[in-house]
């Protein structure tokens, strides 16, 4: 989903020293904001653009040169040091070092204020940008943890006089142009399709989405090219722990192509395994959701049956839903279903005997069973888990050592049915649990700090945590009925004071924290993009439960709840979760006030 930004420019009528007709005095700290909708030019799609504007087309707009200098980079990455250099001053063409092929790399950035310009005497105007780093965007389309530390960005604007060297049609020029390919979070959402394409989990059961940006200005019969060498390329540096991919030393034989419902893929690829090969076309037909007609596929040129790329999809689904998620919540100590209009309502998975004392839970559906996962009051204030796994009602449950407090418990859904696993947060620490509630600490590998939140997404390969205050994704390596999280990758969001996260989709997430105030924002597993979901929450989100939208049983988009202060809401539409939404419950005697809703969730 794309973030859609109007700002306002700057005044380009007063008379100034320095640039002509750009508004700026000689002296000045006039901030102006770099945002804003891009307008639809002769070649774009759908009203959005394929290619930057050119150097020109600011004329004498320094907010607008700044903005689309920080856009030229975008678009195929072989050109991208061609496009900027069209912006510097030709005398300083040359401090701009170039890389070649997989090195080339843009340097993602969020501006966190508007830029301040500065006439100087010379005629020349300084411009600085404070920036948080957000990310570097590699040609394979991966955008991978920033490299560098900068958190301010200084260069200069000169006029490019209609009479002087390089000469194109006025307008402006950069000099002493930072030595990076600088692109704005904007310019990324402006410029580039996000895209996922998928992998193959360890044991070949599940596949896991691993997120990529496209340039728009890739032809459209290019982009099954595109797919394929990102598949034959291999996953994210962050998610290689947590998937497979395809065998050592596959390449291309010449390029995919395809055409009116026919598309070709020919890859050198070492052995015969036809089951492999199989799950090569269901992996394709998922990487290339928008291309229907015949997949031909072919090994070292020999040509494989031909596939129906939509049939595909329609027999193999990505995820093993059947239903649609049921709304519950815990309500004087006990889980019950919320009522909704429109919506289905489930039952209690539990005995009434067993449903007593909780404080939060999470459930999660197999092919045959429930997987239970309560957090219950103990002696002296103290919580623990009561994890049961069976048949609805869930008959059983195991009870685990006590704690002194426990946060939402989840389950892994890429474990093996049979020999469930989920994960918890307990006393600041990161905690795998079974279906008896025995509890086993997770290593780790991150700067000391207490773990407060955790999440799982659909696919069951990948984590979301709040540790330190920071938010972090990592992939799962599920093996020997052990839980290893790999190293977990930071995501950059301006948020602050985190409290709360699950998945929103495959590559989003729902955090709650500060901006501000309380809010709650979507945050896509690599930090480019965030858009506020709720930005007044009223008072920090203590609990947040959502169902991450999918491909299989589709839902409408934004479905979450949350608690905040006490009180229970769900997020479309805005509304608070009364008493009376509560199903199965005892009206309370005659002039007692009914308690709150608490800990909502669903069970899908």
């Amino acid at each position: 989903m794309r973030r859609r930004i109007v700002a306002g420019a700057l005044c380009g009528t007063l008379a100034v020293a320095g640039i002509t007709g750009c508004g700026i005095p000689e002296r000045s700290d006039v901030r102006v904001d770099e945002r804003r909708e891009p307008a639809a030019e002769p070649g774009s799609v759908n009203g959005r653009r394929n290619e930057p504007p050119s150097r020109t087309a600011s004329g004498a707009d320094a907010a607008a040169f700044v903005r689309n200098f920080m856009s030229a980079a975008a678009g195929e990455p072989d050109r991208a040091y061609y496009r900027v250099k069209q912006f510097i001053a030709p005398e300083h063409k040359g401090r701009l070092q170039e890389k070649q092929g997989s090195e080339v790399a843009l340097t993602v950035v969020r501006p966190v204020d508007r830029p301040v310009f500065t006439g100087n005497s010379d005629s020349t105007t300084t411009v600085s940008i404070e920036v948080r780093q957000v990310g570097l965007l590699r040609a394979n389309g991966t955008l991978v943890p920033p490299v560098s530390t900068e958190t301010k960005y200084e260069f200069r604007l000169r006029s490019a006089s209609p009479a002087g060297p390089g000469d194109d049609g006025g307008g402006l020029f950069v000099l002493d142009p930072p030595n990076v390919l600088l692109l704005s979070d904007i310019a990324l959402q402006d410029y580039y399709q996000s895209e996922s394409i998928y992998f193959w989990n360890s044991d070949r059961t599940r596949l896991v989405p691993d997120q990529r940006y496209l340039p728009l200005a890739v032809p459209d019969e290019r982009r099954l090219n595109e797919v394929v060498k990102w598949l034959v390329g291999g996953p994210s540096d962050w998610l290689r722990p947590g998937v497979v991919g395809l065998p050592d030393r596959t390449e291309m034989i010449n390029n995919a192509t395809g055409d009116n419902g026919r598309w070709e893929v020919n890859l050198d690829m070492s052995g015969d395994d036809r089951n492999r090969i199989d799950q090569l076309v269901t992996q394709l037909a998922w990487s290339l959701p928008e291309l229907d007609g015949q997949l031909e596929l072919k090994i070292r040129n020999n040509p494989q049956p031909a596939q129906d790329l939509a049939q595909r999809r329609l027999t193999h689904p990505l995820y093993p839903l059947t239903v649609g998620p049921q709304r519950f919540c815990v309500y004087e100590g006990a889980i019950h279903p919320l009522d909704f209009a429109g919506e289905p309502s489930g039952t209690v998975p539990l005995r009434p005997q067993d449903n007593r004392n909780v404080v939060s839970a999470g459930f999660a559906r197999t092919a045959d069973e429930v997987l239970a996962a309560l957090v219950v009051t103990a002696s002296e204030g103290r919580q623990r888990l009561a994890v049961g796994t069976g048949a609805n009602p869930v008959t059983v449950l195991g009870r685990g050592p006590e704690h002194g407090a426990i946060g939402r418990p989840v389950w892994l859904r890429a474990t093996d049915p049979h020999q469930p696993q989920g994960l918890v947060v307990a006393d600041g620490k990161l905690y795998r649990f079974n279906q008896s509630a025995q509890m086993t600490q997770v290593a780790l590998n991150l700067p000391p700090g207490q773990v407060t939140a955790v999440a799982t997404s659909l696919d069951g390969q990948r984590i979301a945590l709040i540790a330190g205050g920071a938010l972090y994704v990592a992939a799962v390596s599920l093996d020997g009925g052990g839980v290893a999280v790999g190293p977990p990758r930071r995501v950059v969001t301006s948020m602050t004071n985190l409290s709360a996260v699950d998945w929103g989709g495959e590559d989003r997430l729902i955090v709650a924290g500060s901006a501000g105030r309380p809010a709650i924002y979507e945050v896509s597993v690599d930090g480019a993009l965030q858009t506020p979901l709720k930005d007044d929450v009223g008072a920090k989100v203590t609990h947040l439960s959502a169902y991450p939208t999918n491909r299989t049983i589709k839902v409408p988009a934004g479905a979450f709840m949350y608690e905040a202060n006490g009180v229970a809401y769900r997020s479309s539409p805005v509304d608070r979760i009364h008493p009376d939404q509560v199903l199965e419950v005892t009206p309370p005697p005659t002039g007692v006030r009914p308690g709150n809703p608490s800990a909502p969730f669903f069970l899908f």
